[in-house]
C-alpha cells in the first residue's frame, strides 16, 4: 500500500509539474510519446525543461509562449498556426491538450524546435549553409516630408525634405548593393500623407520600416543624432484590437478552429510586442554605428507616438540625422560627403543588426 501511495503521489506531482511548470525538475531528453489520431506527439512542458526553455501558459486563452534569450514562439491549443520569432508558420497537425498536458506534434519538434532550442550539450556548427542569407530581405525607406510639406527649415534656408530625400536615396543605393530589396515611400519631391506612407509599408511585406528626418528645436545650441521607436506608453492591446478588425493577418483560414476576433487580437498583440523589442535593438545598432563612424553627438534611443511608428506592422524606427536649427549641423547636412557618411553609417547599423539576428538564430540554445 505504501508503494502504491508513493507512486500515486509521485504521478500526481508530475502531472502538476507538467501543467504548471517547474524550472528545476531534472527531466532527461528521453520523452514519452503519444499517439493522437495516428500522429506522433510528445509532451511540451518536459521538453521545455530538458532544453532550458522558459514557458508560459494562459489557461483562459489556452495560449503558450516559449522563449529563451534569442527566440520566442507563440502557440495555441487546437490551432495549427504558430508564430516563430514573429514569422507565421503552419503546422500539419495542431497543438493538442492530451490527458491534461499540452502535446506538440513530433514533426514540429524536429523541424523547428530542435533548430531553435538545441540540447544544451550540443555544439552547433556554423556550416556554410547556416550563414547563407540574412533575416532581413526587404526594407521600406521613408524620406520625411516632401512637396508642399518642407519640414524643418534651417537658418540659411536648408529644407528638411531635400535632406531626407537625399540621404534616403543614398541609403537605398547602399542597401541594394548588399542584395536587399528596398522600397521608398517617395523617391522625388512630392507630398505623401502619413496614412499613405503607413499603407505602403504595411502592404509591402517588408521586414523593417525606417523613416529619415532632420530635427529642429527652439534651443539653437541643441544638436545630435537620435532614433525613435514606438513608445511603450502606446497600448499594444488597443492597437491589436483595431488591427484585428481592420487589417488582414494573411493567415490560412483552415489553420483556425474558428474565425475568432479575440484570437486575431492576441496574434496582433504578439506581433506588436515583438516589433517594439526589435525596433529598439535596430535603433541601438544604428546609434552604435553612427557613434563609431561619425563625429556626431548621440542623443540616444527614445520612445515616441509618431504616426508612422504607431501604424507600422513591423519593426519600425524614425531616425533624426541632426538639427537644422543648429548652425553647425545645418552646415554639415548641406555637405554631400557628410550625407553619404550618414547613409553609410545607417546602412552599417542595419547590416550589423541583420547579422546579429542571423547569428542568434543559428547559435540560440
Amino acid at each position: 500500500m505504501k508503494i502504491q501511495k508513493f507512486l500515486l503521489v509521485l504521478g500526481t506531482c508530475y502531472l502538476v509539474l507538467g501543467l504548471f511548470g517547474c524550472a528545476t525538475l531534472p527531466i532527461k531528453e528521453a520523452l514519452p510519446a503519444y499517439n493522437i489520431n495516428g500522429v506522433a506527439y510528445l509532451p511540451l512542458i518536459p521538453f521545455c525543461e530538458a532544453r532550458g526553455i522558459n514557458w508560459e501558459y494562459d489557461t483562459f486563452t489556452r495560449t503558450i509562449i516559449l522563449k529563451n534569450s534569442f527566440h520566442k514562439i507563440n502557440l495555441m491549443v487546437n490551432e495549427k498556426l504558430v508564430l516563430v520569432d514573429r514569422k507565421q508558420e503552419f503546422l500539419k497537425y495542431p497543438v493538442e491538450l492530451f490527458r491534461g498536458t499540452i502535446a506538440i506534434p513530433n514533426r514540429f519538434k524536429e523541424e523547428i524546435l530542435d533548430n531553435l532550442f538545441p540540447l544544451r550539450s550540443e555544439r552547433v556548427s556554423l556550416g556554410k549553409n547556416k550563414l547563407e542569407g540574412l533575416y532581413i530581405k526587404k526594407i521600406i525607406i521613408d524620406a520625411g516630408h516632401g512637396g508642399t510639406d518642407p519640414g524643418a527649415i534651417g537658418k540659411t534656408g536648408t529644407r528638411e525634405k531635400y535632406i531626407t530625400l537625399d540621404i534616403a536615396k543614398r541609403l537605398v543605393s547602399l542597401l541594394r548593393d548588399e542584395g536587399i530589396n528596398v522600397t521608398m515611400t517617395r523617391s522625388r519631391d512630392i507630398f505623401i500623407p502619413l496614412p499613405e506612407r503607413v499603407d505602403i509599408a504595411n502592404n509591402s511585406g517588408a521586414d523593417l520600416f525606417i523613416s529619415i528626418h532632420a530635427n529642429a528645436n527652439r534651443v539653437k545650441s541643441l544638436n545630435g543624432f537620435e532614433v525613435y521607436y514606438i513608445s511603450p506608453k502606446i497600448d499594444d492591446s488597443q492597437r491589436a484590437m483595431y488591427a484585428s478588425m481592420n487589417a488582414r493577418l494573411d493567415l490560412d483560414s483552415s489553420c483556425f478552429a474558428s474565425d475568432s476576433p479575440i484570437l486575431k487580437a492576441i496574434l496582433w498583440d504578439m506581433r506588436y510586442t515583438y516589433d517594439r523589442a526589435q525596433s529598439i535593438e535596430l535603433a541601438s545598432f544604428i546609434n552604435q554605428s553612427i557613434d563609431h563612424n561619425l563625429n556626431s553627438r548621440i542623443l540616444g534611443i527614445k520612445g515616441a507616438n509618431f504616426y508612422v511608428l504607431r501604424g507600422a506592422r513591423m519593426p519600425a524606427i524614425l531616425v533624426e540625422v541632426g538639427f537644422l536649427s543648429n548652425y553647425y549641423e545645418e552646415r554639415m547636412l548641406k555637405n554631400s560627403y557628410y550625407r553619404q557618411q550618414i547613409a553609410s553609417a545607417i546602412a552599417q547599423g542595419i547590416d550589423n543588426y541583420a547579422r546579429e539576428i542571423k547569428l542568434t538564430r543559428v547559435q540560440g540554445q
